[in-house]
């Protein structure tokens, strides 16, 4: 048996594990605001080029999108996504349980473009006070659909965000599968030229749990809004820990592009058994199209994934996610029992 249904099943690397016992009996204020966070907060700044950002670390991926949007944004301001965007369909409603409405736009590969910012900007041009008014863009790299953005598509945002005075917010949640994916030209270092706010995901790339987040605009108590929404962990050293170690000398990278070759040796794997992907996925997640009867006889035998979308009474798009610790057999071992499902 083994489970392709996310990237965060397994616990954390054995690095972070190492890290976490090494410092376990040291005494620390808490709150985030104790020396190993100040190291892993500079250590970040230096991989970003970024010496004036503001770093933050957060507990979850949910928390930290709605207190990035609830700080930024007035309450009658709101956000513009793509239709599959995490904030829109995949944290039940968190956005606008605190306060801000989502307005999406349909988007056939995961990504917004600046015709799509345009496109509900257009909607709300009236500028009266009956509608709120669209002040940030959300965008995932990763998409949901395992798409990565180029940086002339990131450069094109920019100046649309900046020609509408818009804030740009880049969701790194498998920011380490989208900066190792083979169609990735982006750095660090250009997400904190180009972004308002990013953040680095630690969940689904070898941390136990944590986020961190880069802010290059001003955010004045921001630490407040962490505070007030959730994310602030006491043990606040638990987080600097995990970063700094999964930063070091390329770590974090390093088994981010392991999870991508897995699941770039599984698609490969599926396309040579003659099965289509409606959107190529460059990274850690797959969509292949199997007929639910294959489908079951593939989960019968052990292996976990998730359904996405169905697209017609006998198919449906599947999901299958490798992760930093997915095994080259496991993923051999599904392609074998793949074949045995025709």
């Amino acid at each position: 048996m083994y489970s392709f249904r996310n990237d965060y099943s397994e616990g954390a690397h054995p690095r972070v594990l190492q890290a976490l016992v090494d410092t376990n009996l040291t005494q620390t204020c808490g709150y985030g605001v104790d020396p190993i966070c100040d190291e892993a907060r500079a250590l970040i700044r230096t991989l970003c080029a970024a010496p004036d950002a503001a770093v933050h670390f957060l507990v979850g991926g949910t928390q930290t999108n709605l207190t990035v949007i609830t700080a930024l944004l007035a309450s009658y301001e709101a956000v513009i996504a793509a239709h599959t965007g995490h904030v829109n369909c995949h944290e039940t409603g968190a956005i606008e349980a605190t306060g801000h409405k989502v307005c999406t736009a349909y988007s056939p590969d995961g990504k917004v473009t600046p015709e799509m910012v345009e496109s509900v900007l257009a909607i709300h041009a009236d500028g009266e006070e009956h509608m709120v008014a669209p002040k940030l863009v959300y965008i995932s790299d990763t998409t949901e659909i395992g798409t990565v953005y180029t940086k002339a598509e990131l450069t094109a945002l920019r100046q649309c965000c900046d020609a509408h005075d818009l804030l740009l917010f880049l969701d790194g949640a498998r920011l380490g599968s989208a900066l190792t994916s083979p169609e990735n030209d982006l750095t660090l270092s250009d997400l904190a030229a180009l972004t308002d706010v990013f953040t680095i995901g630690g969940t689904k790339n070898g941390a136990l749990f944590g986020e961190a987040v880069i802010m290059t605009v001003p955010c004045d108590h921001f630490r407040w809004h962490i505070k007030q929404r959730g994310g602030m962990l006491a043990k606040g050293r638990l987080l600097g820990v995990q970063f700094k170690a999964l930063l070091t000398d390329n770590l974090y990278f390093d088994i981010a592009r392991h999870a991508n070759e897995m699941a770039l040796r599984l698609r490969d794997g599926f396309l040579a058994q003659g099965y289509e992907f409606p959107v190529p996925s460059p990274s850690n997640q797959q969509f292949p199209v199997m007929t639910i009867k294959a489908a079951e006889k593939l989960a019968a035998m052990g292996f976990e994934f998730q359904m996405d979308h169905p697209l017609d009474g006998e198919r449906c798009v599947y999901r299958f996610v490798t992760s930093w610790a997915t095994p080259e057999h496991a993923v051999d071992e599904l392609l074998a029992a793949l074949a045995q499902c025709k």
